[in-house]
């Protein structure tokens, strides 16, 4: 990849980076080798149209580029498998953000990426690139849980990307899915050890969940896979906790783990309520009152973006609207929910109905509060999504 790319980012005062505030740039990579059994996300296996849909990444950044005010503080590429694109590729992307876009430095640039697709050869060509942490696949390190998911890569593969990858990035996150039908406790201990056993500073881990119109969920209603275990999950969550908080992990939001000064710049952003703008097929994007989805079709956003046009629907949120984003954010993460922020940014009948409607749930020890803070208690945690969903309103008190 051109190294004059890392060298022509333009370096701001941070005076400069702190004007209009800083937001993320997510472009959708939607293409795999082949489909996982639980996977939803927008994805094609035909890779026929890969170089035209670069092309319309690209010149959907150059439309877009006066659409948020600020600088860029993070550049996520996932998908799909970003890890499918060739070094071209991603300067071409590269280059055409750099040319229209303020880039705050350093910037954080992660890229998703498959074990089978990390040989030595590609891990070097990335970290010749502004590419500077990667988030990789794992899911499990043992070969019949990698069937069950139908991922690409096998267990053997998953391990030597690791330790390859350790050599050239210092900022890796991988991740790994807990409550696979069939796996023991002590088979996710494993996968836990086996993870540490990397060094790796970061790990982000997801319950399998049976999503609709997913092979998944048609081999478990056909008796083929064994139906998802909750216990089991709840089980194999606090398995994770225990023993990722003693190796001086930081649970620092529902499903993501890091050491001190690895957390993910682009997802904390996400929760805090920042700013994106999301580029490529199904992508979404948020400018702090609206947000809004491209279409979920290929051939249709490539035909689009060529006519200069936005394939984009939009929706304005109302009040509750931010309200209810923002308590489902805040009690995933360390941070919480500021009573505070409610009463200041939502109005006192809002404060009023999040502390009536939390008080069951503190007695419960499910939730407690911090000076003004909300917070999920450890055994509120795996319920964490559900005891939002209890604290929210619907328009109850105004409209946008």
């Amino acid at each position: 990849m051109d190294n004059s790319i890392k060298k022509s980012k333009k370096l701001l005062s941070p005076k400069e980076q702190k004007t209009g505030g800083g937001f993320g740039i997510y472009l959708h990579i939607p293409f795999c080798k082949q489909a996982c059994h639980y996977c939803d996300f927008h994805f094609s296996t035909s890779l026929n149209k890969k170089s035209e849909l670069v092309d319309a990444l690209c010149k959907e950044l150059i439309l877009r580029k006066n659409e948020l005010p600020g600088t860029v503080e993070t550049i996520y590429f996932g998908g799909g498998t970003p890890s499918l694109l060739t070094s071209e590729e991603l300067e071409q992307i590269f280059k055409t953000i750099y040319n229209n876009y303020l880039v705050a430095e350093p910037v954080e640039v992660t890229l998703e990426a498959n074990p089978d697709d990390l040989t030595e050869e590609k891990i070097k060509q990335l970290a010749d690139s502004p590419i500077n942490r990667l988030s990789i696949g794992i899911q499990s390190f043992f070969e019949e849980d990698l069937k069950l998911m139908n991922r690409a890569h096998s267990a053997s593969e998953a391990e030597q990307c690791l330790t390859l990858a350790r050599r050239y990035f210092d900022n890796i996150s991988l991740d790994l899915i807990y409550g696979v039908p069939g796996m023991s406790n002590d088979r996710w201990k494993q996968n836990i050890e086996k993870a540490l056993s990397f060094g790796i500073p970061h790990i982000s881990s997801y319950a399998l969940t049976v999503e609709p119109k997913t092979a998944l969920e048609n081999f478990i209603k056909k008796g083929i896979v064994a139906p998802i275990d909750d216990e089991l999950a709840e089980t194999h969550f606090h398995t994770l906790i225990d023993t990722l908080t003693r190796k001086g992990f930081v649970h620092y939001e529902l499903s993501n783990f890091g050491k001190e000064g690895f957390f993910s710049k682009n997802n904390t952003a996400y929760w805090q309520g920042k700013p994106y703008l999301g580029i490529g097929p199904s992508a979404h994007s948020y400018d702090g009152n609206n947000r809004s989805w491209n279409v979920r079709n290929n051939s249709l956003y490539i035909k689009s973006i060529e006519k200069e046009e936005i394939p984009s629907e939009t929706e304005t949120l109302t009040t509750t609207d931010r309200y209810n984003e923002y308590v489902m954010t805040g009690l995933r993460t360390i941070w919480g929910v500021s009573v505070n922020r409610v009463e200041q940014d939502f109005g006192s009948k809002y404060k009023e109905y999040l502390l009536q409607q939390a008080q069951k749930h503190i007695e419960e020890h499910l939730l407690y509060l911090d000076d003004d803070t909300l917070l999920v208690t450890k055994k509120g945690k795996f319920l964490s999504d559900g005891l939002a969903s209890d604290l929210f309103t619907l328009n109850l008190f105004q409209s946008p």
